[in-house]
């Protein structure tokens, strides 16, 4: 009888297992259904295991501001790449010659360059140890130093800032090598009678963002930029007026859709460097509604900063703003609500996913130097990826599908893994990485065998059939049209030419893919 009792017992607990289990397996079986994500997360804590492909690629990225460098070259080991520009400013008592060319021409545009400082300074704060981890630290910091060099110089007085090194009419008439420039190269500032907000505001966010980079290693040369940067916010705060407004020749080459967005920016920056409530309160109680565009996702680049500010200020909301006031941290959310919004955007499983894409799932927004988009997007998905892990955010909603950080970080892979050859081409975007990629880029350095003397007239290299003589190893070229093809010309400059601030993008994302880490919880 004993062992009958046990026996039904037993059966008894046996089925309430069995049908525990069946609840259990048809409840996980429900949520997966409705969350798209990978089993496999990073692991929070120090730099680990290296992807060798990313660490190459970040090696041959990061040598394309070398090539762009401007000035008296130090440790030049570009040979076909020599002084330049030595007299930029002397005119006006300035040494300009430092800075960086914008692209494939020699223009020093002030805007584009300065956001390419500040998404390098981004990504240094969030991801040094991980450039370090690959050796690509120290180029990382001379290349920013280099543009913050000249940021200060342009930058000789509280309301006057330079914002550009000669005439791009005159420029895009010459084909030349920077090395035999001639012709005069004048100066265009931004000042009390000609303002020009957007500019004002983005170099104080490259700066502020700079101070913060050099804070621990360098703190003079620190305090030097974060003064530039709090001055130039006061700058481009107190003359609200678009640069395309005071100089409407520059519509045709880096025409700005607006100010707000820059404004944000650089007092989100200046907040992280100062600490300072204000422009806390500036980003969230003062502007947020009317600069933000809050709950509506846009596209990151050199003109529209709002996604990446949703995303440095998501970063507040979800490690925590000190001594913020429920109003602020009412935007705060705001903020990372609408930085949600744009990572949903992002992912092809999502509900609101964008539609802007090729066949082959490169996110897709203008034939005009194509990658842009992607690349810099692809940085906030592995930004925000990592924001998540750090903080143990498990997942995140877009229109009741949840998703993980592992979904954000795996689609910046496809991004950057198209970009590095797996694409319909079979062709890298990245100049010197890989067995084949573009060999005729719209580059005047690149095109002209160093030791020629052609001077301002040398068309015939532009319109050479034969590969470039000099490869611009790193140079990250347009990218293809929406029908994943690519015309490897280099009078095709929709898709041949490289640029900078494309650069600095690039090396943003593959340092946050090189290798898996968390991310800071304060840059201070």
């Amino acid at each position: 009888m004993g062992a009958s009792k046990h026996a039904k017992g037993c059966t008894g607990w046996l089925i309430v297992l069995v049908v525990a289990a069946v609840v259990v397996a048809a409840a996980v079986i429900a949520i997966r259904k409705k969350t798209h994500h990978s089993d496999s997360s990073p692991v929070p804590g120090p730099p680990g295991a290296i992807t060798q492909k990313y660490s190459d690629a970040l090696s041959v990225a990061f040598q394309f501001f070398q090539i762009q460098k401007s000035g008296k070259l130090v440790d030049n080991k570009i040979s076909w790449r020599g002084d330049s520009a030595l007299e930029d400013g002397s005119d006006a008592g300035l040494d300009l010659s430092k800075g960086m060319y914008d692209a494939g021409d020699h223009i020093k545009f002030g805007f584009p360059m300065a956001f390419s400082a500040t998404v390098l300074s981004w990504a240094i704060l969030e991801y040094g140890d991980q450039m370090s981890a690959v050796n690509q630290l120290d180029p990382a910091l001379d290349s920013l130093k280099w543009i913050t060099d000249y940021l200060i110089n342009a930058h000789p007085s509280d309301s006057v800032l330079i914002i550009q090194v000669g005439d791009p009419d005159i420029d895009h008439k010459c084909w030349q090598r920077p090395e035999e420039m001639t012709e005069k190269r004048p100066l265009t500032q931004i000042n009390k009678k000609n303002p020009g907000t957007e500019i004002a505001a983005e170099t104080a966010a490259a700066m502020a963002a700079a101070s913060l980079v050099f804070k621990n290693t360098n703190s003079s040369y620190s305090d030097l930029l974060l003064q530039h940067a709090q001055k130039l916010f006061t700058f481009a705060d107190n003359y609200k007026v678009s640069y395309t407004v005071s100089f409407p020749a520059l519509q045709k080459y880096y025409n700005s859709t607006g100010f707000g967005d820059e404004l944000l920016w650089a007092a989100s920056w200046l907040y992280h460097a100062t600490g300072d409530e204000t422009y806390l309160s500036y980003v969230t109680v003062q502007n947020g509604e009317s600069y933000a565009d809050w709950g509506r996702p846009t596209w990151f680049s050199w003109d529209d900063k709002r996604s990446g500010t949703q995303v440095l200020l998501a970063r507040l909301n979800i490690f925590g703003a000190k001594q913020s006031t429920n109003a602020e941290n009412k935007g705060l959310q705001m903020y990372q609500k609408t930085a949600e919004a744009v990572m949903c955007g992002l992912l092809p499983n999502s509900p609101t996913a964008t539609s802007s894409r090729t066949n082959a799932g490169l996110l897709w927004v203008d034939e005009w130097n194509a990658l842009q988009h992607p690349v810099a997007a692809s940085f906030l998905a592995v930004l925000y990826s990592d924001y998540m892990l750090t903080s143990r955010k498990s997942s995140f909603s877009c229109n009741g599908v949840t998703f993980s950080s592992s979904d954000l970080r795996s689609f910046a892979m496809t991004q950057a893994d198209y970009v590095l050859g797996d694409n319909p081409m079979k062709m890298s975007y990245l100049v010197g990485y890989g067995e084949k990629y573009p060999q005729q880029v719209h580059h005047r350095g690149a095109s002209i065998p160093a030791n020629a003397n052609s001077g301002c007239a040398g068309f015939q290299w532009l319109k050479s059939p034969k590969p470039n003589p000099n490869v611009a190893v790193g140079a990250l070229v347009g990218g293809p049209f929406r029908n994943d093809s690519y015309i490897d010309g280099r009078n095709n400059s929709m898709q041949a030419e490289p640029t900078t601030y494309n650069s600095a993008a690039l090396v943003a994302l593959l340092s946050g893919l090189v290798t898996t880490s968390s991310t800071v919880i304060s840059f201070t």
